[in-house]
């Protein structure tokens, strides 16, 4: 299997009702290679029509927000827990997550990152902790098998709440310290 294959596979995906209302599925893209895999909720309307993950204006404050941290977008992989755009950009449902649970885990297991970052409480719940608490475990680590794993806002949710950038930022930070730590960041 390859990500390629994968990504033919989800191209044609049925297993929910997510694919009778989508533009386009939005697989991920990135550095097959990579250290760090970021992984968001879902596609939203931007992403829906360009079939890239995190293009609209949550995506622009991701991108500043890794190259403050000196981290070039072009060696990440970033993808979501779904691939397909939920309504009006409502949270993806349990059976929803369910039926795309398993491309999620083919791509990691393609990339083998040796860090995980879950934007928002979506990604958090799904793949740290099913009581995953954003506003109180952003930034705490985790090792779930070979991978770390961290949450941090979604930065749509920095875009609605200015106050919690800063809390965002030490996120970064201690992203930045588990990178030098595991030798994948100079």
């Amino acid at each position: 299997m390859t990500l390629e294959l994968l990504q033919a596979q989800a191209q044609n995906c049925t297993a929910c009702r997510l694919a009778e209302g989508r533009t386009r599925v939005v697989f991920g893209e990135g550095n097959p290679d990579a250290k760090l895999m970021i992984v968001g909720e879902g596609p939203g309307e931007e992403e829906d029509k360009t079939g890239r993950p995190f293009v609209g204006k949550a995506g622009q404050l991701l991108n500043r927000i890794l190259e403050a941290a000196g981290i070039p977008r072009e060696e990440v992989y970033i993808t979501n827990i779904v691939k397909c755009r939920p309504p009006r950009n409502r949270d993806p449902l349990e059976t929803e997550q369910e039926a795309c649970i398993g491309y999620l885990r083919k791509q990691v297991a393609l990339i083998q990152p040796k860090i995980i970052v879950c934007l928002g409480r979506i990604a958090a719940k799904k793949l740290i902790d099913g009581d995953f608490r954003i506003t109180r475990q952003h930034g705490q680590w985790f090792k779930r098998g070979d991978f770390w794993m961290m949450a941090t806002y979604h930065p749509s949710a920095l875009l609605r709440d200015v106050a919690k950038r800063p809390e965002a930022f030490d996120d970064l930070m201690s992203l930045r310290a588990k990178m030098r730590e595991l030798n994948i960041a100079e």
